[in-house]
């Protein structure tokens, strides 16, 4: 019998590792955006058409790209971020694996407009199929400008799963609004069929808030502020009154990354115990730092659920720093945070006090 194991071309084998990186249009304009926040862009520009099928566009100030590099980031696996196998645990950056590009060239059409400050021509790079069909010297700004054209367009089975428009918009706002609500400092815009959506002038996290999420904030956000050696919490929680009947507005940041973890949003919603309805849901947006050495960020394509090393310590923090600042404020009783700290971690550690 002839063998039958045989090794996958390029092209297919791309497709097959984009789909787990490129679910939908959200997916490339979460990887596009953290790719500009890398190049350290103050200004970011997001332009969406057709709900990304036709178009996603990421147009930044950062610092560009060289000819070469913007040949090699369509290549699987090319990074600058990871050299040996410790960097993994001391990711300090959002993009790391050196996915993105390549599996967003291998499911759409790509145009990629580069330049860096010291260079006079920047570089023109079409990919198409994971095939680079064209590249030339060309005048651009300092920076990076990058648009993806017709999503799964040689996969249009996959194109087939996605959902309606109105729903695909809704996922790219959420992501917007994630990786936005991380970088106050950053100005970001949202133009989605020509119509400027959002224009987030760069000020301070509570300014960012109110921005993405409301002026009805405004006047109903109490600040968290803890710092400890091994973490800091920082952030704001909206007063009870704020609480909804969905879970919309929770946002958990590590390290500047949003996460998804039901585990620490029960530290919150704990802390809200009696406060709150049964039923309801509080709302926050509570940034977490720690050595990076004690997580780890790499269990998930999206990278939005992470391990930590000690994650019964992050919950006692996190619980205790939100009944602080909300004992600060007068809305719970007065609460002495060490004491109430220790005392959780006893709880969290051995089940007793």
């Amino acid at each position: 019998m002839a063998d039958i194991i045989q090794l996958l071309p390029d092209n297919i084998a791309n497709q097959i590792a984009a789909g787990e990186v490129i679910q939908r249009p959200a997916s490339a304009v979460k990887e596009l955006l953290e790719n500009a926040i890398d190049a350290g862009a103050t200004n970011i520009q997001l332009i969406v058409s057709d709900a990304g099928k036709a178009l996603v566009q990421v147009i930044d100030n950062g610092k560009g790209m060289s000819e070469t590099d913007a040949r090699m980031s369509f290549e699987r696996h090319a990074t600058s971020k990871i050299r040996n196998i410790d960097d993994l645990f001391s990711i300090k950056t959002m993009g790391f694996r050196g996915e993105a590009l390549a599996s967003v060239a291998a499911v759409a059409q790509v145009e990629l407009k580069t330049r860096r400050a010291e260079d006079e021509l920047g570089t023109f790079i079409t990919v198409e199929n994971s095939v680079v069909t064209k590249q030339e010297p060309c005048a651009a700004n300092t920076g990076t400008s990058i648009s993806m054209k017709n999503l799964f367009f040689n996969v249009p089975a996959r194109r087939n799963f996605l959902k309606t428009n109105a729903v695909e918009t809704r996922h790219i706002i959420d992501e917007f609004t994630r990786v936005a609500m991380a970088y106050p400092q950053i100005f970001f815009s949202l133009t989605i069929n020509g119509l400027e959506q959002f224009h987030l002038e760069s000020g301070s996290i509570k300014q960012r808030i109110v921005q993405l999420l409301g002026n009805n904030y405004n006047t109903k956000l109490v600040s968290v502020k803890e710092e400890m050696d091994y973490v800091n919490v920082y952030g704001f929680v909206g007063k009870p009154e704020t609480a909804k009947k969905t879970r919309g507005d929770q946002y958990f940041f590590v390290n500047n990354r949003f996460i998804k973890s039901a585990y620490l949003n029960h530290a919150v919603s704990s802390a809200f115990s009696d406060m709150i309805a049964k039923d309801s849901f509080a709302s926050y947006v509570l940034f977490i730092d720690l050595d990076p050495a004690q997580i780890d960020i790499n269990v998930h394509p999206t990278k939005q659920e992470i391990k930590f090393e000690d994650e019964r310590i992050v919950y006692a923090f996190v619980q205790a720093a939100v009944k602080h600042a909300l004992a600060q404020f007068s809305i719970a009783p007065s609460l002495d945070f060490t004491l109430y700290l220790w005392s959780q971690c006893k709880i969290e550690r051995w089940g007793t006090v």
